[in-house]
């Protein structure tokens, strides 16, 4: 395989550009300390080989990059004390299962960058901030090389970008969610609930660290409540015993 002479057979130029602009991702932030948590319970082998490719040099001179298979029945738990904000969520799979659902909706709480790859009908774009997708109706993708190929040229790409330093760090004017932005400060912000010290205010886990935030508008809140944040109050819930 040779992505750096031209797009492999299988991946045409729109599956082609979306690679890259993951790659660049993905190489940003391994760049910045990131370790990158594989989740595919449809597909255990792959989460397994995704992580292996990404840990093991196997390029002479290439970086052995921190990439961990999570294969747990509860990827939520298995994955909030260790996740960090920065790191990299890859869900493999046809479909996205209840706790890869779960996790993904937690990732932008959590600060982490998602990516979806897959194939079969065609995906929801929105499910993951990048979504490398085979469309592949009759489903011998994941088992004739297909899948592997996707994340072989992933992996690949990432190190070409490591070869350009200067792609390494974003662009100055790159939204980092940090609270600077003035777009940003004026959108809602998703927020796991930790605790709450009483029934109107809560200390919530977001992309920007630990934060209290007042919760009068949407009740008193539990303990892995998933809650939509603006201007310091909770004005919705995404996910909890009443949402």
């Amino acid at each position: 395989m040779a992505a750096r002479a031209g797009l492999p057979v299988g991946i045409d130029e729109a599956l082609g550009t979306d690679l890259a602009r993951c790659a660049l991702t993905v190489a940003r932030r391994f760049a910045a300390g990131a370790t990158m948590w594989c989740l595919a319970p449809a597909w255990p082998e792959h989460a397994r080989h995704l992580a292996v490719e990404f840990v093991h040099p196997v390029i002479v001179g290439t970086r052995a990059l921190p990439a961990v298979s999570v294969e747990g029945a509860d990827p939520v738990s298995d994955l909030r004390p260790l996740a960090r904000s920065g790191d990299l969520l890859v869900a493999l799979g046809p479909a996205l299962g209840g706790g890869v659902n779960a996790a993904l909706r937690r990732a932008q709480a959590w600060g982490l960058t998602t990516v979806w790859i897959g194939s079969g009908p065609p995906a929801d774009p929105g499910a993951a901030d990048h979504v490398l997708w085979l469309d592949d109706p009759a489903g011998p993708a994941p088992h004739d090389g297909r899948i592997v190929l996707l994340y072989h040229v992933l992996w690949e790409l990432t190190h070409v970008c490591f070869e350009h330093p200067g792609l390494l760090t974003a662009p100055a004017d790159e939204c980092t969610d940090d609270g600077s932005c003035l777009t940003c400060s004026d959108e809602g912000r998703l927020g796991e609930v930790v605790s709450a010290p009483s029934e109107s205010d809560a200390v919530v886990r977001t992309a920007r660290g630990a934060e209290t935030i007042d919760t009068t508008l949407v009740g008193p809140r539990r303990s892995g409540d998933l809650v939509l944040i603006h201007a310091g109050a909770a004005i919705a819930v995404l996910e909890g015993a009443d949402a």
